[in-house]
Parts: C-alpha cells; sequence; structure tokens
C-alpha cells in the first residue's frame, strides 16, 4: 500500500512539474498489457525451432518477465523492444492483438 501511494505520488509529481504530458501517462493496465504483449509476441515468433534457438529460456526475456511481474512495465517494455530489434523484429505497435496459432 505504501508502494502504491508513493508510485502516485511520484507520478502526480512529474506531471506537476512537467516531466510527463497527459498523453503520455499510461495506466498501469495499460502498461502490463503491452508488456505481455511483446513478450507473446518474442514467445510466438523469436524462437526458431532449431536447437541453438534459446526462446523462453532467453535471460533478456527472463528478465523483462520478472520485471513485468514486479510492476516495472517500463524497463520490461524496453527490454523487449531492443531484443526484439536485436533479432531483427519490428516491434508490433501496442493494441490487443495477440499473436495466433497456426493450427
Amino acid at each position: 500500500m505504501r508502494g502504491k501511494a508513493f508510485a502516485m505520488l511520484a507520478i502526480a509529481l512529474a506531471l506537476e512539474a512537467g516531466l510527463l504530458s497527459a498523453a503520455q501517462a499510461q495506466t498501469a493496465a495499460e502498461l502490463k498489457a503491452r508488456c505481455s504483449q511483446l513478450i507473446a509476441y518474442y514467445d510466438r515468433y523469436g524462437m526458431g525451432r532449431s536447437t541453438d534457438s534459446d526462446g523462453r529460456r532467453n535471460h533478456t526475456r527472463i528478465g523483462a518477465e520478472i520485471d513485468c511481474a514486479n510492476g516495472l512495465y517500463a524497463e520490461g517494455i524496453q527490454a523487449m523492444e531492443d531484443l526484439l530489434r536485436r533479432k531483427k523484429f519490428t516491434p508490433p505497435p501496442p493494441g490487443p492483438n495477440v499473436p495466433e496459432d497456426d493450427d
């Protein structure tokens, strides 16, 4: 409870100081959804079927998942976007789109 109040205070102070515009400030739910979207995208498209693919064992991916689980959404999102770019993927645009299976 104390951490949540501190986070809200920090956001309020940042908005007051003009560091964040109202358009840039995203809700925690939106950031959490974006985090999940990027991890799911990587899980679906970023791993190969060869034996040398790290897939879900990729340390950057694992770290981003931990960051997102701990509420550090911006760090997790940035890590996943960087990982996707290093793997020569364009990160998907934010939104409700979820990778579909090829059944």
